[in-house]
């Protein structure tokens, strides 16, 4: 199936600020993979009959990767609806945590409400088998964390036992746009990308929390009501 992806701004690699951005852009995607990123005008007349989803007065680019998964996953407790605690992190709620069924079980919805901040990478290690599961699972990209072979240095979102360390599920609170994203939108990679409202004059880039649709494998997992 084809799917056209229209935003008013698509930047295929905002870590690089020289690469080319494209106004009232789009990307093709193609089952899970982008077949091609460019003007919408251009790209609509050449597939027709390709469905459309217009984000609107938005930016598109690549999705975000989390550096500071295990400590999200694997100490955080991410409650369950029912328990009417909300839905924000409960720090270091899993610590001492033998049940693996409740650990996997925190781990999906914490994994599920990333992806609702454009989120489609995360970085270990994980090391509860519950965890890894849930990751693999979840279609997200898991990234060897530091100190790993093939590992590259992730700054943390917050930092852990600062003072003011944050434990947000949005890398966007402590981390730049450029430094958040993972990847580029690029014809025959996988379709993983999210749409955010459209940074004001003067910003580096969307603000936190501003994620509004995410797109994992060319599918849409996440769309803000």
């Amino acid at each position: 199936m084809l799917t056209l992806h229209r935003a008013a701004l698509v930047l295929p690699d905002p870590a690089d600020p020289t690469a080319p951005s494209h106004v009232d852009g789009a990307v093709l995607v193609r089952d899970a993979l982008v077949e091609a990123v460019g003007p919408y005008p251009e790209l609509a007349a050449a597939q027709p009959t390709a469905r459309v989803r217009d984000w609107g007065d938005a930016l598109l680019g690549p999705g975000l990767r989390h550096p500071d998964g295990h400590r999200l996953l694997e100490r955080a407790y991410h409650p369950d609806p029912r328990e009417e605690l909300g839905d924000a992190p409960v720090p270091d709620g899993l610590v001492g945590e033998a049940d693996e069924a409740r650990c996997g079980a925190s781990a999906r919805r914490g994994l599920q409400r990333m992806l609702g901040f454009g989120v489609t990478a995360v970085a270990g290690p994980f090391e509860r088998a519950s965890v890894r599961t849930a990751v693999a699972r979840s279609g997200l990209v898991a990234l060897p964390g530091a100190g790993s072979a093939g590992s590259v240095d992730l700054p943390p979102v917050g930092l852990p036992g600062a003072v003011g360390a944050v434990w947000s599920l949005d890398p966007l609170v402590g981390l730049s746009f450029g430094e958040a994203v993972h990847g580029r939108l690029v014809v025959g990679g996988r379709a993983d990308f999210a749409v955010f409202a459209v940074f004001a004059p003067g910003e580096d880039g969307p603000r936190a929390g501003g994620c509004r649709a995410a797109v994992l494998g060319g599918r849409l997992v996440f769309r803000r009501r």
